[in-house]
């Protein structure tokens, strides 16, 4: 009996012993950031503080370019302007005898689908060719009343203008109702034709708004377009409005509330931000010492004459056990395709290890009182 009970607390300390190679949630600080003191390392580490935060704020977006450009909002005027492409639908009034234009009958004449042509003019029979593109409909009729005056004074012009394509935005999708949308005047905004498409789609996560003009294209989060009027931004015929998920990134690994990809909720995120949408650092595992933050740029990134980093993977270390860490945290941001990493503190590979030896021997001395 005594001789089995040797063998099997020779087996627990031996375990005890092997306890520092025990599966862990994370890696230590000090391991990860081991090849630092090597003669060639392959990645740059960078500690984060308040003093660092202004010069890292000069370098080089990576995972994406930094910000989003948006147009500011302006007012334009009430009546929408004729383009190429527009149908008018002319009728003309002329109680004249013998008139040119008009019947005795009717004393009107309709002069409907005449269609804007890529010079942006009009025929009209017994005038010609009229220039009518970038006018308003009053300023059209009037120009088409002038221009009748020479073949019957006393002719009156009765006007009405069909947009056509040219004269609408396209609502491509993420909307409930996506397609061809007219300009009912040059004062229309993009919150009121997302509003005629039906609203964007509430399946949508941190929904993305983009509009494309004239081969530039205009991003903004639709949470800020709906919070700040000064992005409300005017559109123009020709424009294509997408609303599709932002899909930026970053991920989150060990000793963290949660192990995970998770989404930017806002344009720019910081790594204060970053920690309370990863649940925290684990009371119980993580080192507040050692949060990281890796990233990779890209060769053009690397570039001697302007800040930026040296190498093209690096580590960015942060303290949350003082003010400075903390503030510096405040300030940094977190770029898309970030790994976070929470690392474990070594604290909890002692304690793994004063347990086992405890186990041990609590199960040594049960084993004493039975063997007496």
């Amino acid at each position: 009996m005594t001789r089995t009970i040797r063998m099997v607390l020779g087996f627990m300390i031996l375990a005890a012993v092997a306890a520092c190679s025990l599966p862990r949630g994370a890696a230590l600080q000090s391991e990860v950031l081991a090849e630092q003191d090597n003669k060639s390392p392959t990645f740059q580490v960078v500690e984060v503080t308040r003093r660092s935060t202004p010069a890292l704020a000069l370098w080089p977006a990576s995972g994406w370019k930094g910000s989003y450009r948006w147009l500011s909002a302006s007012r334009g005027p009430d009546s929408t302007t004729i383009q190429t492409g527009d149908t008018l639908n002319v009728i003309v009034w002329d109680n004249q005898e013998n008139s040119l234009l008009a019947s005795e009958a009717s004393r009107s004449t309709p002069v409907a689908g005449l269609t804007v042509s890529p010079s942006g003019t009009v025929f009209m029979p017994y005038i010609g060719e009229i220039a009518l593109r970038g006018m308003t409909e009053s300023e059209a009729r009037a120009t088409l009343q002038e221009r009748m005056l020479e073949i019957a004074p006393s002719a009156q012009v009765q006007l009405n203008v069909e947009p056509g394509r040219n004269n609408a935005v396209d609502v491509v999708g993420g909307v409930a109702a996506p397609g061809n949308y007219p300009l009912l005047s040059r004062n229309t905004r993009i919150l009121s034709v997302l509003a005629s498409a039906g609203g964007i789609s509430s399946a949508m996560v941190n929904p993305l708004v983009i509009l494309q003009r004239g081969g530039e294209v205009y991003e903004t989060r639709a949470e800020s377009l709906y919070a700040e009027p000064g992005r409300n931004a005017l559109v123009r015929g020709g424009d294509q409005i997408v609303v599709t998920e932002d899909d930026r990134t970053f991920n989150v690994l060990g000793a963290a509330g949660t192990q995970k990809v998770i989404a930017f909720e806002d344009e720019q995120v910081t790594a204060m931000e970053a920690v309370s949408m990863m649940g925290g650092l684990s009371a119980a595992r993580a080192d507040p010492k050692g949060l990281l933050v890796l990233r990779e740029y890209e060769p053009q990134h690397i570039n001697p004459d302007k800040p930026g980093p040296e190498m093209r993977q690096v580590i960015f270390s942060l303290d949350f056990t003082n003010a400075d860490g903390l503030f510096a945290a405040r300030q940094f941001q977190i770029n898309p395709g970030d790994t976070l990493l929470a690392t474990e503190s070594p604290v909890t590979r002692v304690q793994t290890i004063l347990g086992l030896f405890g186990t041990v021997v609590g199960f040594a001395s049960t084993a004493n009182n039975v063997a007496n």
